[in-house]
């Protein structure tokens, strides 16, 4: 689904957009995953194995755009994708259809100014919104940052997989499980 437009202003005083990102945004978002994806070794993927081209991800997007619960936060300052998340179902099977998972993405240069709560706290409301009844996410057990965020967000930690990232160096990293209930 498209989420509504809306316009926030961060404590450094940047403007930027919240909406959906669509088709025609979809070299943009591309650059975005590949950039965040070099910045930190937090995210999912290494930036060599963002091979996902533009047209599939325009197919995505259009898939999001027609789905009545999935649907994507992108945060746009000037044109550029500063910030994305979403959510996504679990699995399309009935005794799934209550649960969501996260994910989030945010540029370097735009850590530290709010728009990260900005946007948990977006996705947490469209999620409430569309019917999800709780959301799911897992983060490296060392991004304090990100863990602190969520928290504070209203999510609890639910288990740890241990060894879930190794890295190029050889290391490992566990994964934190949290989650958010609406209601409770």
């Amino acid at each position: 689904m498209l989420i509504k437009e809306k316009r926030v202003v961060l404590r450094d005083g940047s403007e930027i957009t919240l909406r959906s990102a669509v088709a025609e945004d979809a070299e943009e978002l591309c650059r975005h995953r590949k950039q965040t994806s070099s910045e930190t070794y937090f995210m999912a993927r290494y930036p060599e194995e963002c091979e996902e081209d533009a047209e599939r991800t325009r197919n995505k997007l259009n898939v999001v755009a027609e789905d009545e619960k999935e649907f994507m936060v992108t945060a746009f300052c000037g044109g550029k994708v500063v910030g994305d998340a979403g959510i996504g179902k679990i699995r399309n099977h009935i005794k799934y259809l209550h649960r969501g998972y996260m994910g989030i993405s945010i540029c370097e240069e735009f850590c530290g100014r709010g728009l990260g709560r900005i946007m948990v706290e977006a996705v947490l409301e469209q999620a409430k919104s569309n019917g999800f009844e709780q959301v799911e996410l897992g983060v490296f057990s060392d991004n304090y940052r990100a863990i602190h965020l969520y928290e504070s967000c209203g999510f609890s930690r639910t288990g740890v997989i241990p060894r879930a990232f190794k890295l190029k160096d050889g290391t490992y990293r566990d994964e934190i499980q949290m989650v958010v209930v609406f209601g409770q």
